[in-house]
């Protein structure tokens, strides 16, 4: 099989590691068939495409829609290095899922409004299925309504040109959409249980997400819910797009 890809930005290792693991776990892939490539710590460098099944977009601490001024070096050049993959993967449709972070790059790129209008604290939140969503082939495991985790300082304000909405929830209109057949953005999190929540809430503290001292109280409403629904959508997705081995190797040169 060829194996898929895995972009983050998140600069904190206990993130970072715990967001490979839960994509690892989820997906049931192994470390040879999920290459991580932590975008905020070195040049994506030429994706041949030819070489991988799919590729997803993890969250992240930067906002789209953040003026320019206001972004690093660093997110700089991650936002125009997924530009330009998104190029390629749009034109193609090739098999892509980005979420929260991924939802907001996604958007932009395809000239949706992403900003602050929507923002939703982190926590749990019935998501539910447009009509779309229901028939669509990614979600087909789901529930009409079912709990996710978010927690993301931006939205989709109004949907891309062309894009189909799949979800949303009492909050945020947006939760999902796809463009073509086989580009995915979600705003919620698939790949996030309790622990994982958990995780980054200690590590995003001081983030601005939620008072530093109603850290354990947020702990506390996440592990009142029943989030295990949004994860079969990972393991979806590998079913659906897992090709045959690449005759290239490996797909990102640096």
């Amino acid at each position: 099989m060829k194996p898929f890809l895995l972009l983050g930005t998140r600069d904190e290792d206990a993130a970072a590691d715990n967001e490979y693991d839960a994509f690892l776990g989820f997906t049931g892939l192994d470390e040879s068939s999920l290459h991580r490539v932590r975008l905020e710590r070195r040049p994506l460098g030429p994706v041949d495409l030819d070489a991988w099944s799919g590729i997803f977009l993890g969250g992240g601490p930067f906002n789209a829609s953040d003026p320019p001024a206001a972004k690093s070096p660093v997110q700089q050049r991650v936002e125009g290095e997924l530009a330009a993959l998104l190029d390629a993967v749009v034109a193609r449709d090739f098999p892509f899922l980005g979420a929260c972070y991924g939802i907001g790059v996604i958007g932009s790129h395809q000239g949706g409004s992403v900003d602050a209008t929507y923002s939703e604290p982190i926590g749990r939140v019935p998501v539910t299925l447009t009509g779309a969503g229901r028939a669509d082939g990614l979600l087909a495991d789901l529930s009409d309504t079912f709990e996710a985790f978010v927690g993301h300082k931006e939205a989709i304000r109004d949907l891309p040109p062309g894009a189909v909405h799949l979800a949303s929830s009492p909050g945020c209109p947006v939760q999902a959409f796809r463009v073509g057949r086989n580009v995915y953005a979600t705003q919620f999190h698939p790949e996030l249980d309790i622990h994982g929540l958990c995780t980054r809430i200690d590590v995003y503290k001081h983030a601005g997400y939620f008072e530093p001292d109603q850290a354990e109280s947020v702990k506390e409403m996440a592990r009142a819910g029943r989030v295990f629904e949004p994860p079969r959508m990972l393991r979806t997705f590998v079913q659906r797009y897992a090709v045959a081995t690449s005759p290239y190797g490996g797909g990102v040169r640096a």
